[in-house]
């Protein structure tokens, strides 16, 4: 009973010192973002409300990305506080061991990950959703759009007051294959057809060794060595499919399958899907992580020190994490692998910590 008493103590102690911690970020985030969108609307006659309320739709994802180093912030304060009160000495005299309490806020830490993957990365994707379409309805360059559908890839693209619509069959390397172009003029008056079989995105001018072009007085035109203006090159297209925080678990999932058809490289969708999946792990293992941290480390520090250590562990573990996510994304190591190595290297630390601290 008792037990339960301080098992109960330790889990509202933790979601309250997570839930000011999170205050916290959100305010940082909410006075890093304003400034952005500011800085973005400053040459355009709009409300101040506007760059605020992008503000607070973008907040969420920004959260949602840094939510293993809150974790991590959280679990040292919560140690902060227990070793300042002197309450871990309590808690070893009533039986409750430090490996207890790591086994506790490693449980509590792995349910609220599932929550906010469940939940929060939902919420956080759709309001991104609508954070992208506002702020590039507001866009100087918004000339061109691009999607994919099970009829392939579809691109809209404006140049020199003529409308081109693009629809192509699949995309290899900077390759667009079975190309179907309609092109119109500022009216949206018919100019002409251009079909090939294979057209090169490298550069924003397009080419292509043989097309057919029909418009309303010739019909089946062989031209050799076409060119097509554009405001778009491989790297542009590229950039408008890789904005995957503004999609939910079930429409990256889509996305894939849609990737998948048309032979585009699925290699990023299944890359945040992982990431996705293994979240809560993650939250979990950077609790315990920081929690045998604070458990090896001289007690007597001061809150600045293990603030500033807290804040070099984040930084190394950000990058560890980014270094190996590049390398499943260049295809030089499996996706699974990428995403799931770091864990297992933060899952040996906290093993080799919690042996140090059962050792005590």
């Amino acid at each position: 009973m008792i037990l339960k008493v301080y098992q109960n103590y330790i889990g509202k102690q933790f979601l309250s010192t997570f839930i000011k911690t999170v205050f916290i970020f959100v305010t940082l985030a909410f006075i890093l973002n304003i400034f952005e969108e500011i800085n973005f609307f400053k040459d355009l006659d709009v409300s101040m409300g506007i760059p605020i309320f992008l503000t607070f739709l973008n907040i969420p994802s920004i959260i949602f990305e840094i939510f293993p180093f809150i974790f991590l912030i959280t679990t040292q304060f919560f140690f902060i506080k227990l070793i300042e009160q002197n309450e871990n000495i309590s808690f070893k005299n009533f039986g409750l061991s430090n490996l207890r309490i790591i086994k506790l806020l490693a449980t509590l830490s792995f349910l609220i990950g599932v929550i906010i993957v469940t939940i929060f990365y939902n919420l956080s994707s759709n309001l991104k959703h609508s954070y992208l379409n506002i702020k590039n309805s507001y866009a100087k360059d918004n000339k061109y759009l691009a999607v994919i559908t099970e009829n392939g890839i579809w691109i809209k693209d404006a140049k020199d007051g003529i409308t081109s619509i693009i629809n192509a069959e699949d995309l290899k390397g900077s390759f667009l294959n079975n190309v179907d172009i309609v092109q119109f003029d500022e009216e949206f008056n018919f100019i002409q057809n251009i079909s090939t079989n294979q057209i090169n995105i490298e550069n924003k001018i397009w080419k292509s060794e043989s097309a057919l072009l029909n418009d309303e007085i010739k019909s089946n035109q062989r031209i050799s060595d076409y060119q097509l203006k554009t405001n778009l090159d491989f790297q542009d297209i590229n950039s408008l499919f890789s904005n995957l925080t503004s999609l939910s678990i079930f429409e990256l999932n889509d996305l894939k399958n849609k990737y998948d058809d048309i032979n585009y490289s699925s290699i990023e969708v299944d890359s945040a899907i992982q990431k996705i999946i293994s979240f809560p792990i993650y939250l979990m293992l950077m609790t315990v992580l920081s929690s045998t941290i604070m458990m090896n480390i001289n007690q007597n520090r001061t809150k600045i020190f293990h603030l500033i250590f807290g804040i070099l562990i984040s930084v190394i573990i950000y990058y560890l994490s980014f270094f190996f996510e590049e390398l499943g994304k260049n295809e030089q190591v499996p996706v699974m692998v990428s995403i799931w190595i770091p864990l297992l290297m933060i899952s040996i630390v906290s093993t080799i910590n919690l042996v140090r601290i059962n050792e005590k």
